[in-house]
């Protein structure tokens, strides 16, 4: 006995128009990794909200997906994103109160500890420093490859942006980290 096939996520976001309980396929299927995401960018109490955000954004909006631009996954990480940005001053101010505090302890439950080991809560305070010190697009596109591991296609998808901004914006801020942290390689 063979199973079926899976159903593409493009598949399922147009079966969801006439059976809305579909999409809940496409957010079993991208939960993990768009809470990862954004728990990496704004810790992991604030992660549960934007992430119930995006996905009641991406439900709301599913009739205007195209799957001719691109694939689901970066069209949620592009929501994700938004909803990110909207939130951004808590982002900066949590990078800098990082950054003089140091690391949280670890959260009590499996998944909270999995999120913050890949949140900005793990990282050094130089790094968080770091991090609040880069422009939102720059800490966008860094943050999208490092904790959403997006190709830069995926990530010109999500922001809107040519891909050859991508590697410029990436670029740059790779420069700026280097320099910010470079003092404290000799510790």
């Amino acid at each position: 006995m063979t199973a079926a096939p899976e159903i593409d996520d493009a598949a399922l976001v147009t079966a969801s128009l006439d059976d809305p309980d579909r999409f809940t396929d496409v957010y079993d299927r991208h939960f993990p990794v768009i809470h990862r995401y954004v728990a990496g960018r704004l810790g992991a109490q604030a992660a549960e909200d934007v992430v119930a955000e995006t996905f009641l954004a991406a439900f709301r909006r599913r009739a205007t997906f195209d799957p001719a631009k691109g694939d689901v996954r970066p069209w949620l990480f592009g929501i994700a994103t938004n909803l990110v940005a909207q939130h951004r001053r808590a982002e900066t101010r949590r990078y800098r109160a990082l950054a003089r505090l140091g690391a949280e302890p670890d959260a009590p439950g499996h998944e909270d500890r999995v999120a913050t080991a890949v949140a900005a809560a793990r990282m050094r305070p130089g790094l968080a420093r770091a991090l609040a010190g880069l422009s939102r697009k720059e800490r966008d596109v860094v943050l999208l490859v490092a904790l959403a591991e997006l190709s830069h296609q995926e990530i010109a998808a999500v922001l809107g942006i040519p891909f050859g901004t991508v590697g410029s914006r990436l670029n740059r801020a790779r420069r700026k980290l280097r320099a910010a942290l470079a003092p404290m390689q000799g510790d």
